[in-house]
């Protein structure tokens, strides 16, 4: 077996630093048309904003969708904001792009050498509605998962999947995601066209570009999405609440409106899974993957590397005080001292080596790290009253 660092994820926990790359996505669309030799099927191109189109030859002629999904994209992130863009024919369907063994999914974040945090998939063509959206996106679910899942622990680069929630056909049919399990994946429904088969899959995107990790893509104190109107098919959800709450009950990401402020915002940032599980929701994905990657990283360094030992096989104090240092600097150094994480005492997190391990004997060091989250008020409940002397 190869000498090897590995990353799991422990859940049920919840009661200077290098150039970031948190929301640097890579775009897929189905049903793109290859544009002669400078976009060719299946290979990414790193673009910068709506311009850099035009060096790829796509236009609203050949390519009407991958524009304005680019479009919508720069309209939440600013231009200058990397993303990769990947198109496939419409051959490819998302459940064929998700399948872990013959898909295109790995490939990509192996093509891309995990350089991306997360992959946003869109669709076009015909759709099978028989649950409320395109039965290819949730069929796609569980594959994306594992997918994401493979990507994580055998090649060391966690990344997400946002679903296009295609051909929204009524909230009632729409299968209960929060009973799934799936939380690397995520579907977005909503679109700023009426009467659409699409979703405003490039708005998602570009708001969780602009944002940092540890930022709810729903926070009002962000403003609104640069949009004029959200659609749930033919009619805008202004007047589709009940809609919207049945959407984001049932573990979907939607846009909504506020009363009393202007403009369309996100309910949440749920994954297709428990909404008490540790990583149900985006924010908490982005940050433990994030944690992930800095701890893979400094720990690879003492791969193979000499250990002072005790008598009994373990591991010396000072070198395990060593180790647990390495980890909680370079952690702090790239995510607490960045507001990533809850900060007590300067530190957002804690490394921790049993000193009991005979590591002589075994050659394994197990290695817990923990990082402390923020809180979300997603309820605020304020009394309201008049004051008097008397209380």
């Amino acid at each position: 077996m190869l000498p090897k660092v590995t990353i799991k994820y422990l859940n049920g926990l919840l009661g200077t630093a290098p150039e970031s790359q948190d929301g640097l996505l890579a775009l897929v669309l189905l049903g793109a048309a290859p544009v002669a030799s400078t976009f060719v099927e299946g290979t990414p191109y790193r673009i910068y904003g709506p311009a850099s189109l035009d060096d790829l030859g796509i236009t609203e002629t050949n390519n009407a969708r991958l524009v304005e999904i680019v479009r919508e994209f720069y309209s939440e992130a600013p231009e200058g904001t990397p993303l990769y863009i990947v198109g496939y024919s419409a051959a490819t369907t998302m459940t064929g792009f998700c399948n872990k063994d013959t898909g295109k999914f790995v490939k990509l974040v192996e093509s891309l050498k995990g350089e991306i945090r997360g992959i946003v998939l869109a669709g076009t063509g015909d759709a099978d509605v028989t649950v409320g959206i395109d039965s290819d996106v949730t069929d796609a679910a569980p594959l994306a998962q594992a997918s994401a899942e493979h990507c994580a622990e055998a090649l060391h680069a966690p990344v997400f999947a946002i679903l296009e929630g295609r051909s929204f056909a009524g909230a009632a049919a729409l299968p209960d995601m929060t009973e799934k399990d799936y939380d690397r994946v995520a579907i977005v429904i909503g679109d700023t066209k009426a009467d659409s088969d699409d979703a405003a899959v490039g708005l998602l995107a570009g708001r969780i570009a602009r944002v940092p990790i540890q930022r709810n893509i729903g926070a009002v104190g962000d403003g609104p999405l640069a949009v004029s109107g959200i659609y749930l098919g033919k009619d805008l959800l202004d007047v589709n609440m009940d809609a919207v709450r049945t959407i984001h009950d049932k573990g979907y990401i939607v846009p909504r409106i506020h009363v009393g402020r202007p403009g369309y915002y996100y309910t949440d940032d749920p994954m297709c899974c428990d909404p008490t599980a540790d990583y149900a929701h985006l924010t908490a994905r982005r940050t433990i993957d994030k944690v992930a990657r800095i701890a893979y990283d400094t720990l690879l360094d003492f791969l193979v590397g000499e250990i002072e030992v005790n008598t009994d096989g373990t591991m010396q104090p000072g070198v395990i005080r060593s180790w647990q240092a390495a980890v909680e600097s370079a952690v702090d150094a790239q995510m607490t001292s960045r507001g990533e994480l809850s900060a007590v005492d300067g530190s957002g997190c804690r490394c921790v080596i049993d000193a009991s391990q005979n590591v002589l004997a075994t050659g394994k060091v197990n290695v817990t790290v923990k990082a402390r989250p923020f809180g979300y008020a997603r309820e605020i409940e304020a009394r309201i009253g008049f004051l008097t002397d008397n209380a």
